[in-house]
């Protein structure tokens, strides 16, 4: 009989119910393909989750970790804003670091994460990105990060923003109503989106607060989607409706997001919560 597999450790987290499935590759060894992460995500046959995030040892001497995500699908993703806060849990809990800013390498670039002493946890997630080019969107029209597109008989605007991931933001009168699965959908196939599209549903409330429903690439909807929040924010405060620090109003309950402005990099804030610890062959 051939000796079985090792087990790999795993921790169940989640922010504002956006959860993911942390995996340590500094103590372990993690060989994540498209299909393990899949198997990973199932929430039948699987532990279940919206992403697999994956703490690897640093790159280069610039960074403390690495930091990677993959999708429910398999795929791998530059950016997640609600991964990063628990992966600064994560690894101050499992006393891979005592530093309280973090410096990581995603795909995207490198990200600082800080982790307070309330047990709130922030990500400075850069510099947006407005062009059409660095979305990427095919389509014509774009003016000042804005774009417009013929869909089902209906003509549907939407703000454009890049944080390493793509997003496309759409202010509506009512994230309740807004028809989130059915445009979402419809956003991400189309041929303007040729890598596809995360797509916000904004509902402002005052210059100081808004609602938000995220149907992400990848995934579907989601409970919070940390880029998206930003995303949403910096449209909103590029198109003069929002100012200052601004609340995201999630199912599960609140973000901060704080920008100053084109050129400046944009600040997340809020809680990551860990669920359980286990053990799987999968």
């Amino acid at each position: 009989m051939g000796s079985r597999k090792p087990a790999l450790k795993f921790t169940k987290m989640h922010a504002l119910g956006n959860d993911f499935v942390v995996l340590d590759a500094i103590t372990q060894a993690v060989e994540m393909t498209p299909e393990r992460a899949k198997k990973i995500a199932d929430r039948h046959s699987g532990i279940g989750c919206d992403q697999i995030l994956l703490v690897e040892p640093p790159s280069n001497p610039d960074v403390d970790f690495d930091y990677r995500i993959f999708n429910q699908d398999g795929s791998e993703v530059n950016q997640c804003g609600n991964g990063a806060r628990c992966f600064a849990k994560y690894v101050h809990d499992r006393k891979l670091t005592g530093l309280r800013n973090i410096r990581v390498q995603t795909r995207a670039g490198k990200l600082v994460l800080k982790a307070h002493k309330n047990q709130s946890y922030s990500v400075c997630l850069g510099v947006p990105e407005f062009e059409p080019e660095k979305i990427p969107y095919l389509g014509s029209g774009s003016i000042n990060g804005k774009a417009r597109i013929e869909l089902d008989s209906e003509s549907l605007e939407f703000s454009l923003v890049s944080l390493g991931n793509p997003h496309a933001v759409i202010q509506v009168p009512s994230v309740k109503k807004a028809k989130v699965k059915k445009l979402g959908k419809a956003l991400q196939k189309h041929p303007h989106f040729p890598e596809s599209i995360n797509v916000g549903f904004m509902e402002i409330l005052n210059p100081q607060e808004i609602r938000l429903r995220v149907y992400e690439r990848g995934a579907g909807e989601t409970l919070a989607c940390g880029s998206g929040a930003c995303a949403a924010v910096i449209s909103g405060i590029k198109n003069g409706l929002l100012e200052g620090a601004v609340t995201v109003n999630l199912p599960l309950g609140k973000l901060t997001i704080e920008w100053a402005g084109p050129g400046q990099a944009v600040e997340l804030s809020g809680p990551a919560t860990t669920v359980f610890h286990g053990q799987t062959r999968l």
